[in-house]
């Protein structure tokens, strides 16, 4: 049976943890084909991101350009886009209708401090997005109100879903708590999603890991609220793998693959 085809948009992360790396072992994990169309190359492991490098637009443009004439993709989803003439490139795109059930996580800055990422890239391409998977810090950004509790999450959720998102998921995984908490908005309907916070040092990739697999259940055709849900336990499992990885020095990836479950 021939698997269903995903595209992720997004920069490439030397240590394998998160960025394309993530995503490609996300699709694989899940049981998709994934294609891939570089934005940026990074300098980073588990300790921190070191360099960033934007390829040149036309690079990128040349990337999508060759994938979509050749791929029937399924589902689309974006990372770090690095620049406003990036996200022009694959707005365009997701405008003429070809990034299909388009997963947006707006990766603005590293753990680390390291700004991968600009405001003004991100909202070039929320208008077009199915699903935007933005964390607190993420959220903070875009709508320059503070997001450091749940109740700042909902309205967070509520006025980017305003701007252009069919669906807006803030999620609150760096928040503090025994719980973490995600605000699943759409279709006038707030949901509060909840799973128990797990002890470990190895989540760096979790908003990657969690966009992709989102991306990979639209791509098979679940509704959003469905899809989320399934991602949500995806990486669960995932962060509960890897708890006794001795990985880097620093935050180490998840355990995308279920190895030690």
């Amino acid at each position: 049976m021939t698997p269903r085809t995903l595209l992720t948009i997004a920069g490439s992360d030397s240590g394998g943890g998160a960025g394309i790396q993530a995503d490609l072992k996300v699709f694989a994990a899940l049981g998709a084909y994934g294609t891939s169309v570089l934005t940026a190359v990074t300098a980073q492991n588990t300790r921190g991101v070191d360099a960033v490098l934007p390829l040149p637009p036309r690079t990128v443009t040349e990337q999508l350009e060759s994938v979509l004439a050749d791929f029937a993709v399924s589902a689309v989803k974006t990372g770090m886009l690095g620049t406003p003439a990036i996200a022009d490139v694959v707005a365009e795109a997701a405008r003429d209708g070809r990034l299909p059930q388009l997963v947006v996580d707006p990766v603005l800055v590293a753990t680390s401090g390291h700004r991968l990422g600009v405001v003004g890239a991100v909202e070039r391409l929320l208008p077009y997005a199915r699903v935007a998977t933005p964390n607190c810090a993420e959220a903070a950004a875009i709508t320059g109100r503070p997001v450091d509790d749940v109740a700042a999450m909902v309205v967070a959720a509520e006025a980017l879903a305003a701007g252009g998102p069919e669906y807006v998921v803030v999620t609150g995984g760096d928040l503090a708590g025994g719980e973490a908490v995600d605000v699943l908005h759409g279709d006038g309907v707030t949901t509060l999603l909840r799973a128990p916070r797990v002890d470990t040092r190895h989540n760096h990739g979790t908003g990657c890991s969690f966009s992709a697999a989102i991306a990979v259940r639209l791509g098979l055709g679940d509704p959003v609220p469905a899809a989320v849900g399934a991602a949500k336990e995806y990486v669960l499992r995932a962060l509960t793998g890897a708890r006794s990885w001795e990985l880097g020095a620093g935050r180490g990836p998840l355990n995308h693959f279920g190895w030690s479950a």
